[in-house]
């Protein structure tokens, strides 16, 4: 039994060293595809980075244009009320003064004259009433 023992013992010994070298096979394949996977990701994670830091730099223009926007349309605003209350000024203003030119001319209303020497007193009434 000792020559039989042997070579049962050496018969276990060699499918154990064969099953080994067929796992060590399998570890091999699946770490050299996991580590492929790995790079193939990493690849697509720096170029993903790469297409965030660009679209964040197209973010911020955009919101450094979207500023400026409204920085022009709030001194457009601002522009637009003083151009309203220069108007509204001027058109005080302009009533003011058609106020004293229709008083200057109920003061001469009834002025006839034929020379200018005539005209003269009626004239001198009417600019010293538009003062």
């Amino acid at each position: 039994m000792s020559a039989l023992g042997t070579l049962a013992g050496a018969a276990v010994s060699g499918i154990w060293k064969l099953a080994a070298i067929v796992l060590a096979a399998a570890l091999l394949v699946v770490a050299s595809s996991t580590a492929t996977g790995w790079w193939l990701a990493a690849g697509d994670r720096d170029a993903a980075r790469a297409e965030l830091v660009r679209e964040q730099g197209v973010g911020a223009a955009l919101r450094a244009a979207i500023s400026e926007q409204n920085r022009a349309i709030d001194g457009m605003a601002k522009a637009t009320l003083a151009a309203q209350e220069r108007g509204a000024a001027a058109q005080a203003a302009a009533a003011a003064k058609g106020k004293k030119y229709d008083a200057a001319l109920v003061q001469i209303a009834s002025a006839r004259a034929n020379t200018c020497d005539e005209a003269m007193p009626a004239v001198r009434l009417l600019l010293e009433g538009m003062r």
